[in-house]
């Protein structure tokens, strides 16, 4: 449902990403998704009355990273709140988070939108810890609870109203995503619950600088979902004010199923849950040193790969933004240019080459077995002698591509060079091999050798394809071209 071109959609997301820290944000216990129910706990995960947290750096350096990356303000000064409220997946009765003092304040994430790009201006990210998990599909009348994720330490990345349609909501989270992932920070993976997003949406008239009632839509799990939430709320939301209704400010629930939203609660603000300091943890202070530490640590993101592989490598903002978009894949890619060192080959292979053979076979390959990157089981150094052989006329694209990458897929740790002597199909560069197959063809063809003579050029294609054809794919196409050129304009 798309919102009325006199509207205007306005919405601020908070997003929850959860660190990829071995333990817990305040104690030891193990914070690996996907371990057996309540296997990852202990008493202070439990809340047993005398426990005290004790906080983990790693998680302090991650939020400073993620902050350094979105241009925020790092805060120095820091203390942790409690922020009270009951549910049975909480075990302590309230969640230990920041409140007035966000570790980073500010910046801006950017997205690319129909008109250019924006920045989406970020309000705060803070630290807290998870809740547990309430499990009702376990037992047919009784909720089961899983306390494995509950200290596991999240940051909450939230968002200035900037957002203005479900595509922009799914851009920033694409951006967002793809950020924590090039850190190395958190996996992004929605559909495990390491990212999760909760859109908040109002609707105002076109013009209008006031913002209108809000209502929060929570948990949502997948970046489609967000997209369709945030088009679905506003159009009930237009539809309420043109029948001259009240919104009311609450939390609802979406239905993936049917791609509705439901209410389930009135919304809670922020005095609703009593914070006040922590009194079990001591305020912590960022020195300089570490920030500028954290700052010189920060590995080269995307667009700093895309300007290197625009002006180094001489490849398209196309196949620049292709290879870069997962940084695990972009890896690979540099690898295999770096191979040509690793190989003992001064000239080496053309990066467009090996872009090429990344975002065709490759990403075919990955996309067919429904893979990562991480799963391509043929090493760049053995990956860059097939391409090499390809460069040097030595083999075939046809062949390599459909005759040997097949085996080297199967049996990684095959000897490209071997396989395809093997499987005859090295090419001959030999014009003894090839004079008398290019003489069969052009008497074969002499009609169309009297059409070319005549000025149809064009058919030079014709009989070279058909000399390849016949030497099964062996004849190095540039010697036929010259034999070919040779013969028919002497």
């Amino acid at each position: 449902m798309e919102a009325k071109q006199e509207y205007e959609i306005v919405v601020g997301l908070e997003v929850h990403a959860r660190l990829l820290t071995r333990s817990k944000l305040f104690c030891g216990d193990s914070s690996f998704f996907g371990d057996e129910p309540n296997t990852n706990i202990s008493p202070i995960t439990l809340a047993h009355p005398g426990t005290l947290p004790k906080m983990n750096k790693e998680a302090i350096g991650f939020a400073v990273k993620l902050g350094l990356a979105c241009h925020s303000e790092i805060e120095k000064q820091n203390y942790f709140a409690r922020k009270n409220y009951f549910y049975p997946d909480l075990p302590k009765g309230y969640q230990v988070s920041q409140h007035t003092t966000p570790i980073c304040k500010g910046g801006y994430i950017t997205i690319q939108t129909a008109t250019g790009n924006k920045n989406v201006q970020l309000t705060r990210i803070h630290m807290e810890e998870d809740a547990g998990k309430s499990l009702h599909d376990v037992y047919n009348e009784e909720t089961a609870l899983d306390y494995n994720r509950a200290g596991v330490p999240l940051l909450e990345i939230v968002t200035e109203p900037d957002l203005r349609s479900g595509e922009e909501a799914y851009a920033y989270l694409t951006e967002l995503r793809k950020l924590v992932r090039y850190l190395e920070i958190c996996d992004g993976n929605m559909e495990e619950g390491s990212l999760r997003c909760d859109a908040n949406i109002s609707v105002r008239k076109m013009g209008d600088t006031k913002l209108g009632t809000r209502v929060e839509v929570k948990n949502l799990n997948s970046m489609r979902n967000v997209k369709i939430a945030i088009e679905y709320e506003a159009g009930r939301l237009i539809k309420l004010l043109e029948n001259g209704e009240t919104i009311q400010q609450q939390t609802r629930s979406f239905d993936a199923g049917n791609g509705t939203t439901f209410a389930i609660r009135d919304k809670e603000d922020a005095e609703d849950y009593r914070y006040f300091p922590e009194p079990d943890l001591t305020p912590f202070d960022l020195t300089d040193d570490l920030i500028a530490a954290i700052k010189a640590s920060l590995p080269e993101l995307q667009k700093e790969r895309i300007k290197k592989y625009t002006s180094t490598f001489q490849l398209s903002e196309y196949d620049a933004a292709a290879l870069t978009e997962e940084k695990d894949f972009s890896n690979y890619f540099e690898q295999l240019i770096q191979s040509n060192n690793a190989n003992g080959s001064n000239a080496g292979i053309k990066p467009k080459s090996a872009a090429n053979w990344m975002l065709g076979p490759v990403r075919t390959w990955l996309n067919d077995e429904k893979k990562n990157i991480d799963d391509f089981p043929v090493s760049p150094s053995n990956f860059y002698l097939l391409i090499k052989m390809v460069e040097e006329n030595k083999l075939s694209f046809s062949a390599a591509s459909s005759k040997i990458f097949p085996v080297l897929t199967a049996n990684p740790e095959t000897d490209p060079l071997q396989q395809a002597a093997k499987m005859n199909l090295l090419m001959d560069s030999n014009s003894d091999y090839i004079l008398p197959i290019a003489d069969a063809v052009l008497l074969q063809f002499e009609d169309k050798v009297k059409e070319y003579r005549k000025g149809k050029k064009g058919l030079l294609a014709l009989f070279v394809g058909e000399v390849i054809k016949r030497s099964k794919g062996k004849a190095d196409p540039k010697v036929v071209n010259e034999i070919l050129s040779q013969k028919l304009n002497s």
